[in-house]
């Protein structure tokens, strides 16, 4: 009997052991999809579950949001960070309607050309929505791929072309199980094969791992350390969107000038938030951009 394939060993254990997360179930949608992947960036599941869910019931079509203002959809974004994801968000089902009629496009480069969609997100809904053969990967995926195939404890801080290709060499050939595969491998990262404590035991993979082989059982370096956020730019600007988000037309600098003390910080913030195409100005009065003119800033 042959060997059991690297693929397929990770999606029998996929098939028992993942997650019953909604944006997995059979009938979603590309659009729903496409929103998941995007607030999945950087933001941990349990926090993407509940917005996932309010923005799709207020917006369950790219038409829907389409026809809403940026101001609308950086508004309802609320805390879930990053906002300038909320902003591409928009940007991308303007452009879904204008160049595709509404629908999310099937073609992975007609996917790329998307505004704020990339090399990751594309190929995820290229494979998970519409069940095509291409290497989704993600942090978790070339962790799992540098550990089992090329005995390595951790893949480096960004996706490289060599990483797409070697994820691609491990995916059956029918494109609805390369599609579930992919799926796989990055449930075994997120569960099992961990950053800092990896479970090999629970592996599918323990007996053919060439990083488990080399005698290796921890990963080697020190812990990343989380990124501070109180006392950031990060945090004035949270603050200052904070107050945007709960009015309703243009606010005087005053009222902003109450959230910080530090004048010179504050002023840097709102800066950049104007210069991410997040605020508008008018006079001396700001907004969420898109509030007063019913579109966002144009990004260059």
């Amino acid at each position: 009997m042959p060997e059991e394939t690297f693929a397929a060993a990770t999606i029998r254990w996929y098939e028992k052991n993942a997650r019953d997360l909604p944006w997995r179930a059979p009938d979603v949608g590309a659009w729903a999809i496409l929103v998941s992947e995007v607030m999945l960036q950087q933001t941990p599941v349990v926090r993407v579950l509940p917005a996932w869910r309010a923005w799709l019931d207020r917006w369950p079509t790219p038409a829907a949001l389409a026809a809403d203002t940026s101001a609308e959809a950086i508004r309802m974004w609320g805390r879930l960070g990053y906002p300038r994801r909320a902003l591409r968000l928009w940007e991308c089902a303007v452009a879904i309607v204008e160049r595709h009629g509404g629908a999310v496009p099937t073609d992975l480069d007609a996917l790329l050309a998307l505004p704020g969609v990339g090399t990751y997100t594309a190929r995820a809904v290229a494979a998970f929505a519409f069940g095509q053969r291409h290497p989704v990967v993600d942090t978790n995926v070339r962790r799992v791929v540098a550990r089992a195939v090329a005995g390595e404890p951790d893949a480096g801080p960004a996706t490289r072309p060599a990483d797409l290709v070697a994820t691609a060499a491990l995916l059956p050939v029918e494109p609805a199980e390369a599609a579930k595969a992919s799926a796989a491998f990055m449930e075994l990262g997120a569960l099992v094969c961990t950053a800092q404590a990896p479970r090999c035991i629970d592996c599918p993979l323990v007996e053919r791992c060439a990083w488990r082989a080399s005698g290796r059982t921890v990963p080697l370096g020190p812990t990343r350390r989380p990124q501070r956020y109180a006392g950031t730019d990060r945090q004035v600007r949270g603050l200052l969107l904070a107050v945007l988000r709960e009015t309703t037309g243009p606010v005087a600098r005053d009222r902003l000038d109450l959230v910080w003390a530090d004048a010179t910080q504050r002023a840097r913030a709102l800066a950049s938030l104007i210069d991410d195409g997040l605020v508008e100005r008018i006079d001396d009065r700001f907004a969420l951009a898109g509030e007063m003119t019913g579109t966002a800033t144009p990004q260059t």
